[in-house]
């Protein structure tokens, strides 16, 4: 059998869905089968989802993925899968991958490399592996590899791999996204291809869980570093390839040495391969624009029917946030199931009401409008006594943004709607928003994106369309939260353009207040906005999840104690 045909089965799968991921596993080696496929490979831990988190703690959950394991086994018939899973053994537990055939699980890899930095918590979770698993198929010997194993730079399997004259790699991952990440892991598979001299087949998973998304872009390097072919990214796809022997390196399917590691033999099917082979496809390349677009709407897809929710509510002011926010949510789920409320004060201007209005027109949505003067002036009037004296303050434009909360909120009450909150990362940053206001609701779409990048997704939306989405006015107008008269984003924060630099400079790449000053910024600038960063942290902690879309986002990634009186030294 000179070739062999690899399908790469790219699913979407839910945690904790043991019995819908087992389903689906079955029906893509079944299709995988159907196209010819002697070999299907699966994401990393994919029968139980990926992360589970503290799900790995409990001893039934870990006993019922065996038995799901087992099953999905059974259907191996007349093929070989490779399928991620969490295995309990001896008292410790792995992140796995088990190899099967006709019916049988042939032998398990475990995974050796265990990343904890960044979203990432393995070490709390998992032993580390201590060998490789290598399998003959036909002319062709394979090696398995988990995820981070091939980030690693001269880990403890290459040499091995090396050694046994490996031909092909199968690394099944759990790589999530952020924007560009998909350059970083080619780089990565190139490297690596070119230190074991093997082809590398790269399983990546895709779908939303919780904040997370996985973006697929499963793909098939060679052993010179090239790009052969690429699954589609941010959807389901069966990426088939053709691994020959005849374009393998010389010497590669010759017989390991004695003391290499043991090969486990898989039995050839017995079936003719499918003629011709399949075509070797790259889909287009994405913009940074286009695939954070693709992950806003997936992420949003994915958290609220995963989460048995069909119906999603959000308060539409009028202004960009919202406006992009509205037009994710009508993407991902449907524009019968996403509910604007609108929800004027007396500072409301005409203009911003219009604009709401006509944007809920061009996303044919249903628009519901209830004035909130009236109960905030009853708010106000019950709590005068207690104010003391002065004009109104900052409590009275932060009770117009807990009222539209309150509001929001009642109508998930009613009506099992999901409440969308719509604030940015800039706003999430410096605690520009208001906690149980603008920040009440059970998911933040737009969480992780910087205002800039906000604007720039706006225009995206609308350029793509035969007619603009989002009225030109919003992404013109000036920003405004308009909880007080002729308010303006600015009068409180540095222009966007500035603000996000010196974020990105502090949150996502860690530098010093200092070191930042020395790239161009005013000095204290920087210190305001740092000190702004710095002390809000307990609001960022009660906020809902968001989608994650850049390399550090708040939450999984960035995660500093609420109380802390560190400032950095002078230097």
């Amino acid at each position: 059998m000179a070739r062999i045909r690899i399908a790469l089965a790219q699913i979407n799968v839910t945690v904790g869905d043991l019995e819908g991921n087992r389903a689906k596993i079955i029906s893509w080696m079944h299709k995988a089968r159907d196209n010819g496929a002697y070999l299907a490979t699966f994401p990393e831990l994919s029968v139980s989802g990926y992360p589970p988190e503290d799900l790995l703690l409990k001893q039934h959950f870990l006993a019922d993925c065996q038995d799901c394991l087992n099953e999905i086994a059974a259907h191996s018939k007349d093929m070989a899968a490779l399928v991620g899973f969490p295995e309990h053994c001896d008292g410790k537990t792995y992140n796995s991958a088990a190899l099967m055939a006709d019916g049988n699980i042939l032998g398990v890899y475990r995974k050796i490399e265990l990343p904890n930095y960044g979203v990432f918590d393995e070490k709390r979770y998992f032993h580390p592996g201590d060998s490789p698993l290598i399998f003959q198929l036909g002319e062709v010997r394979f090696a398995v590899t988990i995820c981070e194993d091939i980030w690693v730079e001269g880990g403890s399997s290459e040499s091995c791999m090396r050694e046994a004259g490996v031909g092909a790699v199968v690394n099944i991952s759990a790589s999530p996204f952020y924007a560009r990440k998909h350059h970083v892991r080619l780089e990565v598979l190139r490297r690596f291809a070119s230190r074991v001299g093997a082809s590398i087949l790269y399983n990546n998973l895709v779908g939303g869980q919780d904040e997370l998304i996985f973006d697929g872009g499963s793909m098939v390097v060679d052993r010179h570093g090239a790009l052969v072919c690429m699954a589609e990214r941010f959807t389901e796809d069966l990426l088939l390839y053709d691994v020959e022997a005849v374009d393998l390196e010389p010497g590669r399917t010759a017989p390991s040495r004695k003391d290499s590691a043991p090969t486990v033999q898989v039995p050839e099917p017995k079936r003719p391969l499918a003629i011709p082979a399949p075509p070797l496809r790259v889909p287009p390349e994405l913009s940074e624009t286009e695939e954070v677009y693709a992950a806003l709407v997936l992420g949003t897809k994915d958290y609220v029917r995963k989460n048995g929710f069909e119906k999603t509510v959000l308060g539409l002011s009028g202004g960009i946030d919202s406006a992009l926010t509205a037009v994710v949510a009508v993407e991902a789920l449907g524009r019968d199931n996403v509910v604007a409320v609108t929800m004027p004060s007396q500072y409301t201007s005409s203009e911003t009401l219009s604009d709401a209005t006509l944007l809920a027109t061009n996303l044919g949505i249903r628009l519901i409008t209830v004035p909130i003067s009236r109960i905030f002036r009853a708010y106000m009037d019950e709590l005068t006594a207690f104010l003391g004296e002065g004009p109104p303050g900052l409590e009275a434009e932060n009770l117009q943004a807990r009222i539209r909360g309150n509001l929001l909120m009642t109508f998930s009450n009613r009506f099992g709607w999901l409440v969308l909150t719509t604030g940015n990362k800039s706003e999430t940053a410096v605690g520009y928003s208001t906690l149980y206001g603008d920040t009440a609701g059970g998911f933040a779409v737009i969480k992780d994106v910087p205002k800039v990048m906000v604007y720039q997704l706006a225009e995206y939306v609308n350029a793509k369309s035969e007619r603009p989405v989002i009225p030109p006015s919003i992404i013109e107008r000036p920003p405004t939260a308009e909880l007080r008269p002729g308010q303006k984003d600015e009068d409180s924060l540095p222009p966007y353009h500035l603000l996000d630099t010196i974020l990105k400079a502090y949150v996502e790449e860690d530098r010093a207040p200092e070191e930042i000053v020395r790239a161009g910024f005013p000095s204290e600038l920087v210190i305001e906005v740092v000190r702004m960063v710095d002390r809000n942290e307990y609001k960022r902690r009660q906020a809902p999840p968001g989608i994650k879309i850049t390399p550090k986002a708040f939450g999984r990634d960035r995660r500093l104690p609420i109380t802390n009186r560190y400032r950095p030294r002078p230097r």
